[in-house]
């Protein structure tokens, strides 16, 4: 498996042959309902476009998930699979093939040399008090490898029934907004789902380190923890989880639990 960090949620994923671009931002500004004066990110130096995508992969239908300007730039042609509420994003934007998870469905991408990648839908995080996005749990068929992703830390139970998963990409800080609370939980809920899903790794999402924030937004959020707090929380509980800080554009080989390798930034 080999995992690209694209910076803030945006991921390549390459597990079983098949390559999977998680919820990409790559294309002009990140903006909240194109307010700029409430939120506005810019990459310091755009991410390119991967010259190779076999599928599209957004857990949510919101912009920071579901970029529109993005989703514009890539081709069409390109399979995607997302939430329930990212779907009249996407088919307004002409893809042709769309296929929304509700938790607990499985969708598998197939390919000729491989058996592919099975992606299971299960609770996310709640927007609002009427809609639960998605998290997934990704595994190579092949060897069996197996990811877990989602980006605000609001983790279902019923994953421990999957235990256990090589690696999660979770969020590792707490991020509060006045009156309303958290509305990212790292920490805790990090070492939480660690203990739950029996990790090998967990890897940090949402952070974005090559960007610049403006707008009103960034100013009333208050961060808590981050990778540090969350290796010691997790020497605490005993757990042998390795947090890994890949920087925007490194690619990290996570070898099967049955081999013997470390993870490595590949070349």
């Amino acid at each position: 498996m080999y995992l690209t960090w694209l910076d803030n949620n945006s991921w390549l994923i390459d597990l079983d042959e098949v390559r999977i671009l998680l919820d990409p931002w790559l294309v002009g500004p990140l903006t909240v309902g194109n307010q700029e004066w409430l939120l506005k990110v810019t990459h310091r130096t755009p991410p390119a476009i991967p010259d190779r995508v076999d599928l599209i992969l957004l857990s949510q239908g919101l912009e920071d998930h579901a970029h529109v300007e993005t989703l514009k730039a890539l081709d069409k042609a390109i399979p995607v699979v997302c939430s329930p509420n990212a779907v009249s994003l996407v088919t307004g934007l002409g893809y042709g093939s769309v296929t929304a998870l509700a938790h607990g469905e499985t969708y598998t991408h197939e390919t000729y040399t491989h058996k592919g990648v099975s992606i299971q839908a299960f609770p996310g995080s709640p927007i609002g008090p009427f809609l639960t996005e998605n998290a997934y749990v990704l595994t190579g068929q092949t060897e069996g490898t197996r990811l877990y992703y989602e980006p605000h830390g609001f983790h279902a139970p019923a994953l421990a029934d999957l235990a256990p998963v090589d690696v999660a990409i979770a969020p590792l800080m707490t991020v509060k907004l006045p009156l309303v609370g958290a509305i990212i939980q790292g920490q805790e809920s990090a070492v939480d789902l660690a203990r739950s899903l029996c990790l090998r790794y967990l890897l940090p999402t949402g952070a974005g380190q090559a960007v610049d924030y403006a707008g009103l937004l960034p100013s009333l959020l208050k961060g808590e923890g981050g990778p540090a707090e969350c290796r010691a929380l997790l020497a605490q509980a005993g757990l042998a989880t390795e947090v890994l800080e890949p920087k925007p554009g490194d690619c990290l080989s996570i070898a099967p639990a049955s081999s013997p390798e470390t993870p490595s930034v590949a070349a």
